[in-house]
């Protein structure tokens, strides 16, 4: 089924009543090409581009939950591509290109609303960062562009300028950035995968591999053991749990992001900004609630909720860049779980068991990375080959010493 205007006018005059599941309810086969462990917008992605790019279609997607039960369904929605180092800039502007033309690729409204990403300076250390980032990516072919207090403010003017404790001097813009509506790309993802073949399976948790010789055989699951000629894993904070039932052991720990929603208030954002003084972003949805959030609660954990210490943290954050939003009421938060990675970059590779794949690591930059995640682990599944794309986030970087230290603050997870 295909959407479209003229369907929805027809659907419309008969009582929307030819309108058919978005996709089906399979009972897995036996054996399929490839299973890729995990529903989310990674998992999925990875299946639509294999079947779509590679002509790969006896693909199944398991599932322990529902679609989009996990990290998916529990960010902040936000997508860009300014980032500093090669090895991670060249990875995401490909994602942001996908961005761009998602919505056609899968004949499905995503959102996507390219509103700007500005990242706020508030001293000159901070602006000398911006600078160099904002240069590399121009470098790489992606328009930044550095502004000073006095743009800042005609593009925000409800910031706090005046007497701030952190003083606003200037922000790096990336105009193509913005925001996407989480559960209908995982939505529009399943939907384009379940249309080219590919099985959803909902509610089957994997509990186990089946491994021979080395290499893998399948997966042990609550419903029965699916066999498989190559395993991809994109489970996000479950990644250590469920690579230890193969034997592997990662570098990588899994901590709680918290995500905040207020009341809906008239539009006064129509950017997503984040705070250079710490670690905040925000923006307003469509529905005109402020989506925010901050740091990762700083603990190991598996639960998808946090403490109230972060909640303070980011209230605070959010009070010293927008004062005027001291009287709105948060509606709901939610946390995800993270894997976070010891140099702050994910991991696309192959394991050390032959047919398993590796889907890992990706700290703050999972959902932004949605499209090619999905593109490069689709390419690494089908011809077991690294594409230039990912070429820098081996597993093996760790030992070599070649690693992707975005954040700047080397091997510690909880600052990243």
């Amino acid at each position: 089924m295909t959407y479209s205007l003229r369907r929805l006018v027809r659907e419309s005059l008969r009582g929307n009543t030819g309108w058919a599941p978005v996709w089906r309810e399979p009972e897995p086969k036996r054996h399929y090409d490839v299973v890729i462990i995990g529903g989310g917008g990674h998992g999925l992605a990875t299946a639509h581009y294999l079947a779509k790019l590679h002509g790969i279609g006896r693909v199944a997607v398991l599932e322990k939950g529902w679609i989009g039960s996990g990290n998916a369904g529990r960010n902040t929605t936000i997508i860009r591509s300014n980032y500093l180092l090669p090895g991670n800039e060249r990875f995401y502007e490909h994602s942001m290109q996908l961005w761009e033309g998602l919505e056609q690729d899968l004949n499905y409204n995503c959102m996507v609303s390219q509103r700007g990403v500005l990242n706020l300076f508030t001293s000159d250390a901070d602006r000398d960062a911006a600078a160099r980032r904002g240069n590399a990516m121009i470098l790489h072919g992606v328009a930044a562009e550095l502004l000073d207090a006095e743009q800042v403010r005609r593009m925000v003017p409800g910031l706090a300028f005046e007497g701030a404790r952190y003083p606003i001097k200037g922000g790096l813009l990336q105009r193509r950035g913005g925001t996407a509506r989480h559960d209908a790309v995982v939505w529009g993802y399943a939907r384009a995968a379940d249309r080219r073949g590919v099985d959803i399976v909902q509610n089957c948790e994997v509990t186990g591999f089946r491994i021979s010789n080395g290499r893998v055989m399948g997966v042990e699951t609550t419903r029965g053991f699916i066999g498989a000629d190559r395993v991809g894993m994109a489970v996000a904070g479950n990644t250590s749990r469920v690579a230890a039932m193969a034997g592997i052991h990662l570098p990588i720990e899994s901590h709680v992001l918290q995500a905040f929603v207020s009341e809906a208030i008239k539009p006064v954002l129509d950017t997503v900004v984040t705070f250079g003084a710490g670690h905040f972003y925000i923006s307003q949805s469509d529905h005109g609630g402020l989506v925010f959030g901050g740091d990762i609660d700083g603990y190991n954990s598996y639960a998808q909720r946090g403490g109230l210490p972060i909640v303070e943290d980011v209230m605070e954050h959010c009070l010293a860049m927008f004062p005027r939003f001291g009287r709105v009421r948060v509606l709901r938060s939610w946390g995800g779980v993270m894997d976070m990675s010891m140099d702050g970059s994910p991991i696309i590779d192959r394991t050390p068991v032959e047919g398993l794949y590796l889907n890992a690591g990706w700290c703050y930059g999972g959902f932004k990375a949605t499209p090619a995640s999905g593109w490069c682990f689709a390419h690494l599944l089908a011809t077991d080959r690294t594409h230039p794309l990912h070429a820098a986030m081996r597993l093996d970087r760790f030992e070599t010493g070649a690693v992707l230290d975005e954040a700047g603050t080397g091997a510690r997870p909880n600052l990243h």
